[in-house]
Order: structure tokens, then C-alpha cells, then sequence
């Protein structure tokens, strides 16, 4: 029977009890979940067996629901620990399933949602997709709606918050009782995080968030996509979006009347450019020559080198390999091809492919924060990739046995270097993002106490594919 499942977990500086009253209220839903409208109890105990009225978001999918499906039912209630529930659908259903687990210092939250039956191909997209959307930042409101407030030190102020690792790593330090800060050249008006406007340029009204009674720490995500085609024009825009803005942080910092606590300054692996068959980590060598790609090493290095000289007790800066989650856009091109039948390797398939589960990056970068007890980051570089980088014909073959279709698990299409590059050019993208590799690991992160949740690829795409 066709199925569709979704796995994924928070974790929250919060006690389950205080975050079962609102996990437990299906009424609520709709205040931490946008992609839901209405989940009315019909009673005023929502036990096994309760109907739910159920509608979802956008109001004309909502409309047709309301008239066509019958009500969902709570399906299990374990006070403190779990409750789920499921809305029938033609020859199956929806199951949403939260559970909590105490862990140390809070609570993990564990949500699944699946459906089965013959209409998955339609309902796992259309209902089930929707809901397990945003779920990092379904639980920045969710903690707040429980209560959660802004607690602990260090107050985190992110530059470059609004792309997906940004709203990742806010969600994660907000259930941290962090204050956070986002720097956006774009409000949204959906964010759970307080935004404030900046324009990557220099200082401005922005700046006051620096100026802080306690302790201010600041993560530097800012920069332009790198999903662009490498002409001069783009590469220049590239390197300009990250220099100038890491130069306003800068001079920002400069000025207060003392240094920030952390600096956590992001960077790229691609900085070694087209290393071949080189094993590399903090101490290596820059590329130059033919290897230092004017779209990987041309902009690494200087933005790399803006942030020298920063008001700052301590500085990171994080060398950051692929990350590995469902909603990152790598991962999602790369797991679009596989579904098509397109898995094959990308042109010889021998690149080496270094990566990093999301998990690990965001442990990574709270060591930079200071905020993991056992793991004490030097200053410097540091390399956020896993300890066993993989050729891309072994991605791919593993991407193929989680995702594609049966008949295509044990060979598909693959993507010869001169398709690789009329295909970019027809996205509008850069074909060294496929056809270049690096073997990139960390010889800094075990010696500091780091310990991978996710070393081995295999495990890794087991746990993001569910």
C-alpha cells in the first residue's frame, strides 16, 4: 500500500508538562501550525475517539474540505507523553503524531505525520506536506505560546536569519530561551522571530541591537544564493553581498563600548575549490591556480577576510559543507533527481562530496556560541562537515535506494558532464556545483570535545528521508 511519512524532531528548554497543555488542545493547532485553519474538538475532553473538525490553509482548499471530508478523530491520548489524530480520507488517511521525551535540560518533540492508502500520491503532497512544512519554526511559536521566554545569555543577533539555515538556526536557539535578533533586508510578517531592518551596507538603526546590558553574541549568514550562473557580473555580486555586510557588522562592532562575546562567521568548504583527490581541514593550504574557482575561492576568501579584526572575545569561522535536511535546497534538488529517475552520477561520479547533517551544523555552530558544555571551539577556522565525506556516484546510489522508484534503485540516468552544463545553463545555475568536489573534514571539532549525531551518510539520509 502506498504511503507517505514524515519524521522530525525540536528540542525545547522546556518541561513536557509545560509543553502538554498546548500539544494536547487541538483548538490550538492553529496558532503554532499555519498551515492549518480550524481543529475544533466537538467535546470539551478531547479523548480517543473525539471528532475533530478539521480545515486546513489556503481558505479554498479549506472550503472544499469542510464540505467533502468527514471529521478527524483524536486516536490516542497519553497524558504528558503523546497524542495524535487522523483525518480519513478515500481509502486511508492523515495521521498526525506527537510525542514528548524528556531529554537533557528539556524536552524533545517528536512529530510525525503520514498518510496512507491509494490517493497518497495526491494527499501526501497537497495535505500532508503542508503540514509538516516549517516545523523548526512551528516550534519557535509553539514555545512561545507555551510560555517560553528569553531567558539565557548570551542575546543572539543573526545577519542573513531569513534563509533556511538562518530560520533553522533561530528556531533552535529561540526553544533555547534565547533572545534572538533577526538583521533582514525583507520583513516577513509570518517570522515568530523579531525581525529589525538592515540593508547589508553599514551601520544604521540596527546597530542599537548590539548595544546590549549583557552579553551579545553574533552569527553572520549574510550573502546572496550561489544558485547563479559563475559570469564575472554574478561572482562580483556574490562577493560584494557578503564583503559589505560582514564590513558593516564590523564596523558596527567597532564601536560599542565593549567586544561582542562570540562571533560565529560563516564560510564554505568550496573555498578549497576543485580539490580532487586532496584531503583537507583547517590547516590546509588555499587553492591557486586552475583549482581556485573565481566563484568559490574568489568569494570565500575575501569575505573570510572581512571579518578579521572584529570586536570580538572569540571568532569562528565556519567552513560549511552541503547541509543535509529536507527543505534545504541542495538536498532538495538533489532528492527531485532522484524521484525522477535522473540519480545517476553526476559526470564521472568520482567528486567528492563532503556534507553535514543539519543537526551536527547547528550543534557545530551553538559550540561556536559557547553554548555546548563538553565542546570548547578555538578561535579560528573551523570545518562544520561530517568525518566521511563520499564519492557523488555513492550519494547518488544512496539517494536512489531511500527515494526513487523500485525499478530505478539499482541503476538510473546518469548526468554526463557535457549535460550537467547545458542543463545549468538552462536553470541558470553554476554546473561546478555538481561537477566539483572537495574531501573536507575537521581536525579541530573532535579534539574539542564534538561528537557527530550523524557521521555516516547512509544513517544520516535514513533519518531526513524517514
Amino acid at each position: 500500500m502506498a504511503s507517505w511519512n514524515r519524521t522530525q524532531s525540536h528540542h525545547f528548554d522546556l518541561a513536557p508538562e509545560v509543553l502538554w497543555p498546548v500539544i494536547a488542545d487541538p483548538s490550538a493547532l492553529p496558532l503554532w501550525n499555519r498551515a492549518v485553519a480550524a481543529l475544533v474538538p466537538r467535546t470539551a475532553d478531547p479523548a480517543p475517539g473525539t471528532a475533530l473538525d478539521f480545515e486546513p490553509r489556503p481558505a479554498l482548499i479549506g472550503a472544499i474540505h469542510a464540505r467533502t471530508a468527514p471529521p478527524a478523530v483524536v486516536v490516542r491520548r497519553v497524558a504528558g507523553r503523546e497524542f495524535s489524530w487522523r483525518q480519513p480520507q478515500p481509502g486511508g488517511g492523515l495521521l498526525v503524531r506527537w510525542e514528548l521525551r524528556p531529554e537533557h535540560g528539556g524536552t524533545r518533540l517528536v512529530q510525525t505525520v503520514s498518510v496512507d492508502g491509494p490517493g497518497t500520491p495526491l494527499f501526501g503532497p497537497s495535505s500532508a506536506g503542508p503540514l509538516a512544512a516549517g516545523f523548526a519554526e512551528n516550534c519557535a511559536r509553539l514555545h512561545r505560546l507555551a510560555g517560553g521566554s528569553a531567558t539565557r545569555e548570551p542575546k543572539i543577533v543573526i545577519a542573513g536569519g531569513s534563509g533556511f539555515l538562518g530560520r533553522r538556526l533561530a528556531a533552535d536557539l529561540a526553544c533555547r530561551n534565547h533572545d534572538v535578533v533577526v538583521l533582514t533586508r525583507s520583513h516577513d510578517p509570518g517570522s515568530p522571530f523579531r525581525q529589525v531592518a538592515w540593508d547589508g551596507a553599514g551601520p544604521g538603526a540596527w546597530t542599537r541591537e548590539l548595544e546590549h546590558a549583557g552579553p551579545v553574541a553574533v552569527v553572520n549568514l549574510a550573502g546572496r544564493s550561489v544558485d547563479c550562473r559563475p559570469s564575472p557580473g554574478h561572482v562580483a555580486a556574490l562577493r560584494d553581498s557578503r564583503v559589505r555586510s560582514t564590513r558593516a557588522l564590523v564596523e558596527a562592532c567597532a564601536a560599542l563600548p565593549r567586544p561582542v562575546s562570540r562571533w560565529v562567521q560563516a564560510s564554505t568548504t568550496a573555498v578549497y575549490g576543485d580539490a580532487g583527490e586532496d584531503r583537507l581541514d583547517e590547516h590546509s593550504a588555499l587553492p591557486s591556480g586552475g583549482a581556485a574557482l573565481p566563484q568559490m575561492t574568489g568569494v570565500a576568501v575575501p569575505w573570510e577576510k572581512a571579518a578579521a579584526g572584529a570586536n570580538t572575545h572569540h571568532q569562528t569561522i565556519l567552513r560549511t559543507a552541503i547541509v543535509l535536511e529536507r527543505e534545504c535546497p541542495a538536498f532538495d534538488r538533489l532528492s527531485l533527481l532522484a524521484r525522477a529517475g535522473l540519480g545517476g552520477p553526476v559526470g564521472d561520479g568520482r567528486q567528492w562530496f563532503s556534507w553535514i547533517h543539519l543537526e551536527d551544523w547547528l550543534g557545530v555552530v551553538r559550540a561556536g556560541l559557547g553554548l555546548e558544555p563538553s565542546v570548547e571551539l578555538p578561535s579560528g577556522v573551523v570545518v562544520a562537515a561530517a568525518p566521511e565525506p563520499v564519492r557523488n556516484a555513492e550519494l547518488m546510489s544512496m539517494l536512489r535506494e531511500r527515494l526513487a522508484p523500485r525499478r530505478l534503485r539499482r541503476w538510473s540516468v546518469p548526468a554526463p558532464a557535457p549535460l550537467v552544463r547545458l542543463g545549468a545553463l538552462a536553470l541558470g545555475t553554476d554546473p561546478a556545483l555538481g561537477l566539483t568536489g572537495r574531501h573536507a573534514t575537521s581536525a579541530v571539532l573532535g579534539d574539542a570535545g564534538f561528537a557527530f549525531r550523524h557521521p555516516r551518510l547512509g544513517a544520516a539520509l535514513s533519518d531526513i528521508t524517514g
